[in-house]
């Protein structure tokens, strides 16, 4: 089969940065998706992108499909022909149907009959007569949230199309997308190569874009970037500070990359550097630099989309861009020190909460009330945790914050410093709103933790109470993270807190606004636990194990992850299998039972098998209990794991309902005392395997 290579390029204005890798992704796999249904196959599909483009090249894509034998069964043999062996009206509508003579159909021999049949040749067609709608069709896979119109006409896309660019191998595929014509042709650098580049082949495409100051692999352009500061920052003697999604954003808003360092005046290192930072990495995509003590430096690296002649005029405008803004935020900080933040709280009663429930200023005093009670249940500085509650909310009304939203907290800490706030009550503030993401740390002191599990509790148990629940997608107080930030700060850090005790702490300081408190009560509770089966599937635990533990409902947050990991552990036992069908099997006769005794009486045994698991049942119990009660799961589980052999005898040689009534409750009393010594951990009876 004939092979080529295929380039499809999408030539368009300045594509969004931060959904520019995903649309890439999309219209790569679209292609892919494509591809497979035309069957036509490929050897590698790579895709491009930057800002004023999409592309793949197919390479060795076949230029036809491969020809199709298509079986088209008629009426039985049977129907077909009649007593005299001539063929029915039915025989030969189907025949004239294909276009063939009845004398030309096959036979086709089922266990169900025999049956006339026509296999029919279906010549394949050409990537060229395909290639029109699959382009339509990998184009409107790709996600656009909002489309945009252009000219005269009707088309709508992300953003204006302006080329298209369907090359296999040399040849110019006709096609049309949002009326424009395609063609070999395709834009250079807006400034290094304004002029277009002519391809000559599809394999060229990267080369020649290249040579036109443009790097279309979008991969390869954010390694050069990661690369470039890397090199720069050494020479720095720093350190840069970035994330991946910025390197990105940045490989996103420019197509040739140049990295350059440029500095600003050491007076705004009396700004927190956190501020600093924010300013400069996500007002300017720059990359600030520290030194190995993480302490800032007045030196940044920023990417230039251009190989300027004169370099020292590219780094004095992007130094004069950014001076205003760090001279704001200098500005900012020093007014905002004249107020302490105690002195703001009364501020906070005039920002809305939510309309049914209250002021921020109502709930930074929920947070207080609720944050000293959940410190005096961890035996820590309670005093503490109520005072960072208090002031947790209070920089939201400051300049600093209101200008620079995204250090709320981390400015409340460094007022809370320069006010004279004992350090554990200040980191305490910037803490209490951590985890702000998946992955991100957790508050370090304990009183930190009472203060970040009261404020997740206050909006939780709040909303929950006005039934504004998490519905579908739609989660506009973002319950769900403030779910799993509490469960991660309970499990991560081992506190031993039970989640209904936190949430009757945090319904009982909203007082009369809870008007069903034991309904939001049980809610509550149960969209937290909820959280647990997304969370540990994150971690690849089975579904399986998470329903398990769920089933027992065991509402201390350490104990259940303790639960979890033990059954997990036991699931990949060699004899969970057989103990699962076990517990199944007797969970199963024991709801059969009309009543079951609690004791078991020795003298009522009667088989060996009896003798047998009574023995290893009564041999276990204590290690059981004594191991559950001191959290060792897995030492538990192991423990019942050596009741394998036993139970299987037990079902293999004895009848569990015997005519005697006595001894058939008494075998009935074993199985609900072997159940209850599984049910200590989890309802093992719901593993799969």
């Amino acid at each position: 089969m004939k092979t080529n290579d295929l380039l499809i390029e999408l030539g368009t204005e300045e594509l969004p940065p931060k959904a520019l890798k995903s649309l890439s992704e999309a219209f790569t796999q679209a292609w892919i998706q494509q591809l497979e249904q035309a069957r036509l196959s490929a050897e590698r599909v790579q895709s491009f992108a930057s800002p004023r483009r999409l592309a793949v090249l197919i390479e060795g894509v076949q230029t036809a499909q491969a020809d199709e034998v298509v079986e088209k069964r008629g009426p039985a043999v049977q129907a077909a022909f009649d007593a005299d062996g001539k063929p029915t009206k039915a025989a030969l509508g189907w025949a004239r149907g294909l276009g063939i003579d009845i004398s030309e159909a096959q036979r086709l021999s089922t266990d169900k009959g025999e049956w006339l049949l026509h296999e029919a040749k279906v010549p394949g067609k050409s990537l060229t007569d395909l290639l029109q709608g699959m382009l339509d069709a990998s184009v409107k896979q790709i996600p656009v949230p909002k489309a945009m119109r252009w000219g005269s006409g009707d088309y709508q896309f992300i953003r204006p199309l302006h080329r298209l660019t369907v090359l296999l191998g040399q040849e110019i595929i006709p096609a049309t997308l949002f009326g424009v014509q395609s063609s070999n042709k395709v834009t250079g650098h807006r400034f290094h190569h304004p002029t277009d580049v002519t391809l000559s082949h599809a394999k060229d495409y990267a080369q020649a874009l290249r040579d036109a100051y443009v790097i279309a692999d979008f991969a390869e352009r954010k390694a050069m970037i990661e690369q470039s500061v890397v090199n720069l920052a050494e020479s720095e003697n720093g350190i840069p500070v970035w994330d991946d999604a910025l390197v990105e954003e940045v490989a996103s808003l420019v197509e040739y990359p140049v990295a350059l360092v440029a500095g600003f005046d050491e007076a705004f290192l009396s700004v927190p550097k956190e501020a600093l930072i924010y300013t400069m990495k996500d007002d300017q995509r720059y990359f600030p630099l520290v030194d190995t003590q993480n302490n800032l430096l007045p030196r940044f690296i920023f990417i230039s989309n251009i190989q300027s002649l004169d370099p020292v005029q590219v780094v004095s405008g992007n130094e004069k861009v950014i001076r205003p803004r760090l001279a704001d935020a200098q500005f900012f900080f020093e007014t905002d020190k004249k107020q302490t933040l105690a002195s703001r709280i009364a501020k906070l009663d005039s920002v809305l909460f939510q309309k049914e429930l209250g002021s921020t200023g109502d709930k930074a005093r929920r947070i207080a009330t609720n944050a000293r009670k959940i410190a005096e249940l961890l035996g820590v500085d309670a005093s503490a945790a109520e005072r960072a509650g208090l002031l947790a909310k209070a920089d939201l009304v400051s300049n600093m914050v209101m200008e620079f939203p995204e250090v709320q907290g981390i400015m409340g800490m460094h007022y809370a410093r320069h006010d004279g706030e004992p350090e554990v009550v200040a980191q305490a503030i910037e803490a209490h709103y951590r985890p702000r993401f998946a992955g991100d740390e957790l508050p370090v002191s304990s009183e930190g933790c009472a203060v970040a599990l009261a404020d997740k509790l206050d909006t939780l148990v709040g909303i929950f109470a006005i039934g504004q629940t998490p519905k579908g997608d739609r989660d506009p107080f973002g319950l769900r993270r403030a779910a799993i930030g509490m469960l991660r700060i309970l499990v991560e850090k081992e506190l031993p807190l039970d989640l209904n005790k936190l949430v009757e702490i945090a319904v009982a300081s909203y007082g009369e606004i809870v008007k069903s408190p034991e309904l939001v009560q049980t809610q509550v509770v149960d969209f937290l636990l909820g959280r647990f089966r997304p969370w540990y599937q994150d971690q690849h635990i089975p579904v399986d194990v998470i329903q398990a533990v769920l089933a027992r409902r065991p509402t201390v947050a350490l104990d259940f992850d303790r639960r979890v990991k033990a059954v997990a552990e036991f699931r990949a036992h060699p004899q969970s299998e057989a103990l699962a069908a076990a517990n199944k099997r007797v969970s199963n006769i024991l709801a059969k039972a009309d009543t079951v005794n609690h004791q078991i009486n020795e003298s009522l045994l009667q088989e060996d098998a009896e003798h047998a698991l009574f023995k290893g049942l009564t041999g276990i119990e204590a290690q059981v209990e004594d191991a559950t009660n001191e959290g060792d799961y897995q030492a538990a589980m192991e423990a019942l794991a050596t009741l394998r052999e036993p139970i299987d005898a037990f079902f293999e040689n004895v009848m569990v309902n015997a005519d005697d009534d006595a001894v058939r409750n008494n075998r009935l009393a074993m199985l609900h005392a072997l159940r209850n010594q599984f049910l200590r951990i989890a309802d093992i009876s719901l593993l799969q395997n």
